[in-house]
């Protein structure tokens, strides 16, 4: 089984890596792989809602921008078992590299009913900070996993660490806490899925028939 985590801050090494790394080591202690996929430095191309990704050229499941990673993390998921999505908090909301990312993977998915690489797998938000604004960074990057009918996995605290630098970060003993904690969450329930798929118990099959608009 492996994890796909994704590192939404500029920095390689640095606070949110951090985070994801010590998530990692308790998904190694149980037996589970990860990858870190990091987003660098460069500005990534934010969704323009132009449908190219709905097209039959296009396959209908791949962004029509591909000089980023969005393409090759779609094209991964869908073999992977569960996710991370990593970033830093600024002005209290998360990295607009990692919303940008995030919005053209999810909706480049998105067959106009289900998430197929997604759907009913696990998937966590983690974010570094300072000082503030965690919460709101957290709740923005989860709103993603609700609509893709994925399985949001918690901690013994939300999941968050503080530093200005990683330094800090290994400082911060309960935030690191709460990432292991988070790690074996996502282990235990990798197990169970895993268990109840060789047991012949299958995910349920969501109505979708019904699109309303707001305005007529």
């Amino acid at each position: 089984m492996k994890i796909l985590m994704v590192n939404g801050s500029p920095n390689e090494k640095g606070c949110t890596y951090t985070a994801l790394h010590e998530i990692g080591k308790s998904l190694n202690d149980e037996g589970i792989d990860y990858e870190i996929f990091q987003l660098g430095k460069k500005p990534i191309q934010e969704c323009i809602a132009c449908g190219g990704c709905k097209t039959k050229e296009n396959n209908g499941k791949s962004c029509v921008f591909d000089d980023d990673l969005v393409n090759r993390f779609a094209e991964a998921a869908y073999n992977a078992d569960g996710f991370v999505f990593g970033s830093p908090v600024y002005y209290g909301h998360p990295s607009a590299r990692l919303l940008a990312f995030m919005d053209r993977l999810f909706y480049s998915q998105w067959n106009g009913a289900t998430y197929p690489a997604f759907m009913f797998k696990p998937a966590a938000a983690v974010v570094s900070a300072r000082r503030a604004g965690t919460t709101a960074a957290i709740d923005s990057i989860t709103k993603h996993f609700g609509n893709a009918q994925m399985l949001t996995i918690g901690s013994t605290y939300w999941g968050m660490v503080h530093g200005a630098t990683a330094q800090d970060v290994y400082k911060d003993e309960e935030g690191l806490q709460a990432m292991r904690n988070l790690g074996r969450n996502m282990a235990w329930l990798l197990k169970v899925l895993k268990h109840a798929k060789e047991s012949g118990l299958t995910p349920p099959t969501a109505e979708a028939q019904y699109v309303t608009n707001f305005i007529r």
